[in-house]
């Protein structure tokens, strides 16, 4: 089970710091104005709606504005602390886990949902959206996981030093 772990956490902490980079970067642009951003990241963001024919992106519709500031406000913040929380080992990072999971679940099915009924999303696109499902059950499936007391770390330091009493 500690090797599972291990390889969850592992994953996790990549996807973890992708959000962290993307999220303000790309998905910020969603909800603030775009004089805010640099314009090779504005130029991005438009190649990418168009060439995936992301029309939740170029559209905006409300409920994904509201989506993206859910993004922005309360999982990347959660994104961030379990970067730090996989890299130190800490004990709380089954909760910052399982929060973001079922929140980005929560999320995804909704924009899957919409992608789906709308018959305006191509294969391509949903292959965009399915992987963030998949890796909002997982860290929803690393929040429910019991590690017996010991965290895993990634850094170099255990995670729970136990002070010996004399």
């Amino acid at each position: 089970m500690g090797a599972l772990c291990t390889l969850v956490d592992a994953a996790l902490f990549i996807f973890f710091l992708f959000i962290a980079i993307i999220a303000p970067l790309i998905d910020g642009q969603t909800c603030l104005p775009p004089h805010l951003f640099p314009p090779f990241l504005v130029e991005l963001k438009s190649w990418y709606a168009q060439e995936y024919g992301d029309y939740l992106v170029s559209e905006k519709p409300r409920f994904f504005v509201g989506i993206v500031w859910l993004e922005l406000l309360f999982q990347w913040p959660l994104a961030v602390a379990s970067v730090y929380g996989i890299a130190a080992g800490k004990s709380w990072l089954s909760t910052t886990c399982l929060m973001y999971g079922a929140s980005t679940l929560t999320s995804m099915v909704a924009i899957l949902v919409e992608l789906s009924l709308s018959n305006r999303a191509s294969d391509q696109l949903l292959m965009m959206y399915y992987p963030f499902l998949g890796f909002a059950l997982l860290a929803m499936l690393r929040g429910l996981l019991t590690n017996s007391g010991k965290s895993t770390t990634i850094g170099k330091r255990p995670a729970l030093q136990r002070k010996k009493r004399a």
